[in-house]
């Protein structure tokens, strides 16, 4: 599916919806500084990450997210990048405007299809779970490409259809972080050890054989894992872990360019900087003057 954004008052799609304040499939292929510095949330928000991992600070905590994680965020809690810019991936997002809720109502409002006491016990789960983060919900996926084609079709009983997708979605949501409330994902723990192992010989030239020896796997059947986790093929993977550790020497003004190189497993500058401009849209100079003058302001 190619990406999109539906936004409340500008796209036709919403007219029907105003508690939908945006919608849409965001892929993001290079890093660019600043591109989601932490802010307060307005809306309810619902992350669902397609491909790609991303490093994010939500209410002040920080989280790793892989495909199938979704991200919830509530009206005042804050969300950004942990270094400030939106990592490489794919991802869906809807907003959901809240109403102010008390006894006799539900934040949701009246476009939910769910009876009152249903919406209100979601939101109390939701609520007292403090879950900002929900561990492969894979199906969310399928639910919320039905919502884009029940938005874009324009066909008969979209409307109830689409209401009737989001409460689906949040049911999904608030079973989910029950389950997560007594369990814990135990591959990924294991994988951030082979994250930490890469990181701590970075300029080592690892081959896929040496990094599933990590993990007690064939290289066909590790493959397949850190796509299934990552979205990215385990070299890929390993690229971006050597740009994020170059942007961290790159913000100290007294380490040369070829340094960084050689420190972060690249052959020369030049592969250094190509790759680095490739997946970031700056050299490693201009990288290094916008942040000396964002640190500088």
């Amino acid at each position: 599916m190619n990406q999109f954004c539906l936004l409340q008052g500008t796209t036709p799609e919403l007219e029907q919806f105003p508690h939908i304040n945006e919608f849409a499939l965001t892929k993001n292929t290079t890093i660019q500084l600043d591109s989601f510095i932490p802010c307060s949330s307005q809306y309810l928000q619902i992350c669902c990450v397609i491909d790609g991992k991303f490093e994010w600070v939500i209410d002040h905590r920080e989280y790793v997210l892989f495909p199938g994680d979704i991200a919830f965020v509530l009206p005042g809690q804050e969300i950004g990048g942990s270094k400030r810019f939106l990592d490489i991936g794919t991802l869906f997002k809807l907003h959901i405007e809240l109403l102010v809720s008390n006894t006799y109502n539900s934040a949701l409002g009246k476009w939910s299809t769910l009876s009152l006491g249903e919406r209100v016990a979601i939101e109390k789960q939701l609520l007292s779970n403090n879950m900002a983060v929900l561990f492969q919900v894979k199906e969310a996926t399928d639910v919320l490409h039905q919502i884009h084609i029940e938005l874009t079709n324009f066909e008969l009983g979209r409307i109830t259809r689409v209401n009737h997708l989001i409460d689906s979605l949040l049911i999904m949501i608030a079973r989910q972080s029950t389950r997560q409330a007594d369990s814990r994902r135990d591959f990924p723990r294991t994988f951030m050890k082979l994250e930490q192992a890469l990181r701590h010989d970075l300029s080592r030239q690892w081959t896929v054989e040496e990094m599933a020896t990590l993990f007690g796997l064939g290289s066909t059947a590790f493959t397949e894992k850190v796509k299934h986790y990552t979205g990215f093929s385990p070299l890929n993977y390993l690229i971006n872990i050597r740009i994020s550790e170059a942007i961290k020497l790159l913000k100290q003004p007294d380490v040369n360019f070829t340094n960084v190189a050689l420190n972060t497993g690249f052959y020369s500058s030049q592969h250094f900087s190509t790759t680095f401009k490739k997946l970031t849209g700056y050299t490693p100079g201009e990288f290094r003057k916008r942040n000396l003058l964002y640190e500088s302001n």
